[in-house]
């Protein structure tokens, strides 16, 4: 009997992995917005450290007023880079307010510790001490009618090992939705509230008597740059709770997927800290996460936030 070798079938037998999760692929990565028209630096040396976000600037001292030239060009790099890195500044707690000033006035914040000011933020963390917010990827008080702009945070004292800072890109987040998912958002709103952020650490004695300091706020799920123009991905684990207008089932499975945009590799840099560091990075374009991987070693960092305007 002859045998016919009727060769590979040429149908695929069912299968299918579950919906609403991570894209695997190839991605866009645009670092600069759409006819940005981009120019050399004049004032110092900028290396980059990621494709789309994070680049160490060199012959800065931060300690030292900045003329107004120098401003501006620090500016347009936080802008093209969103994140800033200095190496060996070693600021007072005044340099640092000073640096900051010169983006506009510094926020306050009653929920956290303190340092020699109350525009000062102190993270001291060892064994024993509370967490706040570690481990999760989050924008700074978008439960305020008007985050923070960006902020500018120094390590004091760094531990032995770990303690790193992860920055990641919600532009590039944005533009590499799925167009469905983009067309869902595009002129959506969402509710932001301090509460579930800060549960995670403080109990309700702590936290109810600020209830009417802070009511629950909306912003739109992307919003635009106030300078660049571009679109941006803006809700997040700690403060996003619900968007506006949507059954809480499909509002809660559409955030989870927004949520893990902040996930993605290829949006995302990390900086390994050395004592006298300083980060400067735009709060409107970037989520971070603060790795908590150091056990009981200690770690100290100040921060100051420098207020900003409703987004739109």
């Amino acid at each position: 009997m002859t045998v016919i070798n009727a060769g590979p079938p040429t149908t695929l037998r069912h299968a299918r992995v579950p919906e609403d999760g991570m894209y695997e692929g190839p991605r866009t990565l645009r670092r600069l917005p759409e006819g940005w028209q981009e120019r050399p630096y004049e004032l110092f040396e900028v290396v980059p450290q990621g494709c789309t976000i994070g680049a160490e600037v060199r012959g800065v001292d931060l300690g030292r007023p900045l003329g107004d030239a120098l401003r501006e060009e620090l500016n347009r790099a936080l802008l093209e880079w969103k994140v800033l890195f200095f190496r060996g500044q070693h600021l007072t707690s005044a340099q640092q307010r000073a640096f900051a000033r010169n983006w506009g006035e510094l926020e306050t914040n009653p929920l956290l510790a303190s340092g020699s000011t109350d525009d000062v933020v102190r993270f001291d963390k060892g064994s024993g001490s509370v967490p706040t917010f570690e481990n999760v990827w989050h924008a700074d008080v978008t439960f305020r009618e008007r985050p923070a702009l960006g902020a500018v945070l120094q390590l004091r004292e760094t531990p032995p090992l770990g303690g790193d800072t992860m920055w990641a890109d919600m532009a590039a987040a944005y533009d590499n939705l799925p167009q469905e998912v983009k067309d869902r958002v595009d002129g959506a709103s969402a509710v932001h509230d301090y509460i579930p952020g800060f549960a995670r650490f403080y109990g309700p004695e702590r936290l109810a008597p600020l209830q009417d300091v802070f009511p629950p706020v909306e912003h739109p799920v992307v919003r635009t740059h106030p300078e660049t123009g571009r679109r941006m991905l803006f809700v997040n684990t700690s403060f996003t709770t619900r968007i506006t207008g949507m059954e809480r089932e499909e509002s809660d499975r559409l955030l989870r997927f927004l949520f893990q945009q902040a996930h993605v590799p290829e949006y995302q840099v990390r900086f390994r800290w050395q004592a006298g560091d300083v980060a400067f990075w735009d709060n409107r374009a970037t989520q971070h996460y603060a790795v908590n991987d150091y056990g009981s070693h200690r770690r100290v960092a100040e921060r100051v936030a420098i207020a900003g305007d409703r987004p739109f």
